[in-house]
């Protein structure tokens, strides 16, 4: 296993043990090892210190695992606590790989209530000839210097290759490093070292831990003392079990950016509830710092007339400005509204649409779009509901008539019950008959414009006996966690909407690699935003996982 391999399977072991740790319930949280009745801990990494502020990526686990392991252990039903005490055994095997190691023996004695694992940087040695070669940096806190240093005699005693690598010490700034070089290339895929009997530092090249070592003794160059991050954690005041930071133009390109300008970051807490594992977000370093308030003390209206399957469902008010803010927040250049664009463009081919003249420009009330399943088979339905708000709206739905005419598809009026609704239909000869492929229908329902791509939909949001998904369970629990005010949700039911995505998206078939535990075991995400105040946006998403 090499360093790269082991450092992404740890971050997905943490998160997992997070999320699993994060489905319980009240009782669970009070009894278990952790307790944790208010969900976390009020700490912060300390391990921070060694990071650089430049680091495009930090996860931080604040509490030792094998409390999150009882915790689990405390959730599932005695039946099957044995399969995941054996589920959870694999995984730490897995990780400690052909390293001959024992964690309950070799590892558990000494370590303390912190892991770090951190991306230091996408390139560590800048060296053109041997491509991007990005630093990692793992830090656990020992709570006990002598086991820990004993711990690394046994590991590379363990680890040694016979006669194809000799072990180098090196005195660096009062540190003790430790090291492999391979006879062959000289390289040193391999440092480590125990700083002020606290921590126990691994890295995949002895220059990423000399600048751990050099970002602890000059404060402006670590990620601790860094301003954005620290404004940002100020902002995130519940307690919490781990923390995340994302420097988000590291991690969308590999470029360099001018110092002069903001850079996007994100700062995630993680905090147990009932429902799940609910992470509160501060994204700071944006273009343009409006301060923006909450409007919503309840969910819109509009989620009413939606059916109550969801595949996926975005739901606020005032869709003009929201796609504004995106724009003037981080720029039109940047690569995070670049992703916003590649989304809608891919929308757009769908429906062959401007959406944002066609349709964002009009929506200045409550808005909810959400993705159904389709009746029988094939790609799912879509509805959209839009508050109407004014002339402006009908001259708009009016225009999209227009806008279906010229496409060659004929707009004609059909009864559903008492209710009448214009559909576009794509006509078609088809031996001696006429065949109508529906395209889009809507229809005006009390104060909403509600528009889809199917009859059926439309049947069924306009059928009164219909529970709608504001009225479901599901949905109810999914938000129950999150903040108010706030400026609405985004809720995806991730079982069903996991293959569209990756349809859509090739990329994201990327996060199998390191993420796949969570994703496997991922039922639902729900997102909302709390504004914007000091150039700091917050937003709380709510993970819920299934638990067998």
């Amino acid at each position: 296993m090499t360093l790269r391999s082991f450092f992404l399977a740890l971050l997905a072991f943490v998160v997992v043990c997070l999320s699993i740790a994060g489905g319980g319930v009240t009782w669970v949280l009070a009894q278990s090892p952790l307790n944790l009745q208010d969900g976390g801990v009020q700490k912060t990494p300390t391990a921070a210190m060694f990071v650089p502020k430049q680091s495009p990526a930090m996860v931080s686990l604040l509490v030792n695992p094998s409390r999150l392991e009882a915790l689990l252990q405390a959730q599932v039903s005695l039946g099957q606590r044995k399969a995941t005490r054996q589920e959870v055994q694999e995984i730490k095997s897995g990780l400690l790989g052909n390293t001959k190691l024992r964690y309950n023996k070799d590892i558990l004695p000494w370590l303390g209530e912190e892991i770090t694992v951190a991306v230091t940087s996408l390139d560590y040695d800048r060296n053109p000839e041997n491509g991007q070669q990005p630093g990692y940096l793992l830090i656990a806190a020992a709570k006990d210097g002598e086991y820990a240093r004993e711990f690394l005699q046994l590991f590379y005693s363990k680890t040694a290759i016979a006669g194809e690598a000799d072990l180098v010490f090196e005195q660096y700034k009062g540190v003790n490093l430790i090291y492999r070089r391979l006879r062959e290339s000289g390289e040193t895929p391999l440092a480590s070292a125990v700083v002020g009997d606290r921590y126990v530092l691994f890295a995949n090249s002895p220059k990423v831990l000399r600048d751990a070592v050099n970002n602890v003794q000059v404060p402006d160059l670590n990620l601790e003392h860094f301003g954005g991050y620290q404004q940002a954690l100020e902002t995130i005041e519940s307690p919490r079990v781990g923390v995340a930071y994302i420097n988000l133009l590291s991690v969308a390109k590999a470029f360099e950016t001018n110092p002069t300008e903001p850079v996007p970051t994100v700062t995630l807490s993680f905090q147990l509830s009932e429902q799940g594992l609910v992470a509160d977000s501060a994204l700071s370093g944006v273009v343009n710092p409006e301060a923006t308030q909450p409007r919503l003390t309840a969910p819109v209206g509009a989620l009413s007339y939606l059916p109550p399957k969801s595949i996926l469902t975005a739901s606020g008010l005032d869709l003009k400005g929201f796609w504004g803010q995106i724009l003037t927040r981080f720029g039109e250049e940047s690569p995070v509204t670049g992703l916003f664009e590649g989304a809608i463009a891919k929308l757009e081919s769908n429906w062959n649409l401007d959406l944002p003249q066609e349709i964002f420009a009009w929506v200045e009330g409550e808005y909810a779009l959400s993705l159904v399943p389709k009746y029988g088979s094939g790609q799912p339905d879509w509805v959209f509901v839009a508050q109407n708000s004014g002339d402006s709206v009908e001259d708009a739905i009016a225009h999209l008539d227009d806008l279906a005419e010229e496409q060659e598809l004929s707009v004609g009026t059909l009864a559903l019950g008492d209710q009448n609704v214009k559909v576009w239909t794509k006509l078609a000869a088809n031996t001696g008959r006429v065949d109508a492929n529906v395209k889009g229908v809507h229809t005006q329902v009390g104060d909403y414009e509600l528009l889809s791509s199917s009859l059926d939909a439309v049947e069924t949001v306009l059928n009164p006996k219909m529970d709608s998904l504001l009225e479901s369970q599901q949905f109810q629990n999914a938000i129950s966690p999150l903040p108010q005010p706030n400026h609405g949700y985004l809720y995806i039911d991730w079982t069903q909407c996991r293959p569209l995505l990756e349809q859509q998206f090739p990329a994201l078939r990327v996060l199998d690699y390191a993420a796949k535990p969570l994703l496997d075991r991922l039922d639902s995400l729900t997102l909302t935003s709390q504004g914007s105040e000091n150039g700091v946006s917050r937003a709380t998403a709510l993970l819920q996982i299934a638990i067998d």
